[in-house]
Parts: structure tokens; C-alpha cells; sequence
């Protein structure tokens, strides 16, 4: 990702440096929120094991704060797939509008099907 450009699109389509920064912020995010769930389920596991009533009944505090981290998780998932696609489709949409011809004029793109 160096150099603003995603090598894994095809074109080498160029998205600039502020949506490399949104998507490096919210996987940051996710990373911290998966780190503190694997705390959480060990914690959750270990009071399991335990038996004792008191960790159990804490168990479920725990087991809801690890819900409530799974949905921030799939939020933040689902906020980076439509930055990415808003990003793509800005990208491309003089690709997508018709292409200026040599003499000046707007032609359109021939798509081929298939």
C-alpha cells in the first residue's frame, strides 16, 4: 500500500491518503477490540472452570461486554467495505462516464459482455 495505491486492484487505481489513514485507523480499532475479546473469553474460560458461583454470575457480564464487542467489530467491518467501495467508485468514475476522444469529444466506452 505504499505510495497510496492498493497493488491488488487490478488498474493500480490511485486512492489517496486520507482513505488509507480511515482504513489503517478502524483496523487499529479492530485489532484492540479482538485483543480485548481474547482477554475477555479467557477470563470467561477460566471462571467457567472454576465452578465458583460468584465468577460464574460474572460470566455473564462478560459474555454480554463480548457481544456487545462483536457487533463494534462487524460495525466497523461494515463501515470499512462501504468506505472501500465509495473509495473504488470515486476512483473509477471517469472510467465509468465515457472517455474524451482525441478530437475533443465525449465517446463512450465500449463494454464488452461476458
Amino acid at each position: 500500500m505504499d505510495g497510496g495505491t492498493f497493488s491488488g486492484l487490478g488498474s493500480g487505481a490511485q486512492v489517496d491518503n486520507k482513505v488509507l489513514q480511515t482504513f489503517q485507523k478502524s483496523f487499529v480499532q479492530v485489532q484492540s477490540i479482538l485483543d480485548q475479546n481474547r482477554l475477555l473469553i479467557n477470563e470467561i474460560n477460566q471462571n467457567h472452570e472454576s465452578k465458583i458461583p460468584d465468577n460464574l454470575s460474572r460470566n455473564v457480564g462478560l459474555i454480554r461486554e463480548l457481544n456487545n464487542n462483536i457487533r463494534r467489530v462487524v460495525d466497523l467491518y461494515a463501515d470499512l467495505s462501504t468506505s472501500f467501495a465509495k473509495s473504488i467508485d470515486a476512483s473509477s468514475e471517469g472510467d465509468s462516464a465515457g472517455t474524451l476522444r482525441s478530437d475533443g469529444k465525449a465517446g463512450q466506452k465500449r463494454i464488452r459482455p461476458g
